[in-house]
This record gives C-alpha cells, sequence and structure tokens, in this order.
C-alpha cells in the first residue's frame, strides 16, 4: 500500500465511520444519556470486530484475485453495485431514532467493548464493506502480511477517530441529533458518499 492510497483509505473508512447504522445510533443514544467519554470502549469494540471482518475479506479476496480473476471481477461489479444500494437506502429510508433512555451508569470498559463487538459482529453489512471497498486500495494478488498489518492499523485509526468525533459532536449538539431532522441530514450525507464510492469502484479499470 503506498503512501498515496493508505491516505485515501484511511479518508474511505473514516467515512464509513460516520454512517448512520446500529453503531452510530449506539453511540449517539449513549451519549445523549450519559456524555461522550463514556463511548470510547463501546467504539473500541466495534473498531475491533471491524478488523476481524478486514483481515478474513483480506485472505478471502486475495485467493479469488490469485486464481479467479473473472469471479473477482464480478465480485467488485457486485460490491459496487451493493455500495451504490446503500446509498439510495439511505437516502430513501425513513429516520426513526433509536436512543437508550435510561439513567443508569455506563457498563465498565469489559462489558462495553463487549457490546461494541456484538454491534459490528451482528451486522453483515460490515464485511460485505470490506469485500467491495478493499480492491480500491490493494493489490489482492500481491497481498502481504505487512499490506494487512497496515490496513488493519489504519482502520482501527480512522475508525476511532470517526467514530469519537460522532460521540462528541453530539455531546456538542444534543438537541440537533435527537430531531429527525438533524438525522435525516445525516443520512443523506452518508448516502450520497456511499453511493459516489460504488460509482468509482465500478469505474475503476
Amino acid at each position: 500500500m503506498t503512501l498515496e492510497s493508505g491516505f485515501t483509505f484511511f479518508i474511505a473508512i473514516f467515512i464509513f465511520g460516520i454512517t448512520p447504522g446500529p453503531g452510530v445510533f449506539a453511540l449517539l443514544g449513549r451519549t445523549i444519556a450519559f456524555n461522550a467519554h463514556s463511548c470510547l470502549p463501546l467504539a473500541f469494540g466495534m473498531a475491533l470486530s471491524d478488523i476481524v471482518y478486514l483481515v478474513l475479506a483480506c485472505f478471502g479476496l486475495a485467493t479469488i484475485a490469485e486464481n479467479w480473476n473473472g469471479v473477482f471481477l464480478a465480485i467488485r461489479l457486485v460490491g459496487a453495485a451493493y455500495l451504490i444500494y446503500l446509498g439510495w437506502k439511505m437516502w430513501t429510508a425513513p429516520v426513526e431514532i433509536v436512543l437508550e433512555n435510561n439513567h443508569r451508569a455506563p457498563h465498565g470498559w469489559p462489558a462495553s467493548v463487549l457490546q461494541g463487538l456484538l454491534i459490528s459482529a451482528s451486522n453483515p453489512k460490515v464485511i460485505l464493506f470490506y469485500i467491495a471497498f478493499l480492491p480500491t486500495f490493494m493489490d489482492l494478488s500481491t497481498l502481504q502480511i505487512n499490506d494487512i498489518a497496515i490496513a488493519a492499523a489504519l482502520t482501527m485509526l480512522a475508525l476511532m477517530s470517526g467514530l469519537m468525533f460522532i460521540a462528541y459532536s453530539a455531546g456538542r449538539a444534543k438537541q440537533v441529533f435527537r430531531s429527525n431532522k438533524g438525522l435525516r441530514r445525516l443520512n443523506r450525507i452518508a448516502g450520497t458518499m456511499m453511493a459516489g464510492a460504488g460509482v468509482y469502484l465500478a469505474s475503476r479499470q
């Protein structure tokens, strides 16, 4: 992975991290119920789960890229279509606010990390995202262990930055994130970015 592709990969994962989904809504709920700092172990758990999916996607795609070029091309095109579909769903989906509504103290670090792991692990869209997106940034036919290590480190840094950005932003603007209008605007920005990523992936040679 070159410096340029690594930086672009970081930005792409950062954007992915702040797109609306179960993890983002869990962070918003915890921030509004408690505070942004309480989201740190939750975000760490989600990032750990994503790295597991990333590694699995790397090894699976590398095997396909090395042995079945035609299948790999089909996967890339299907992945691009999937990203565009996700963008459309984000644009059109009704916004329903699902926030934690309790006043108990936040769970301790181990329980919160486990909760974050389960939130991401139970979302199959995560591994589909990595399958669709990785070919844009990495030559999977010549993939090395150090490439996977760099991608994993960048993923952890980008996801933690994005998720905690959401948490601290929500802490500073709680009323915006309590409203359907604010969340709908967030959905549409994220949907546009996701669809644009799909178009870019489909157009690559």
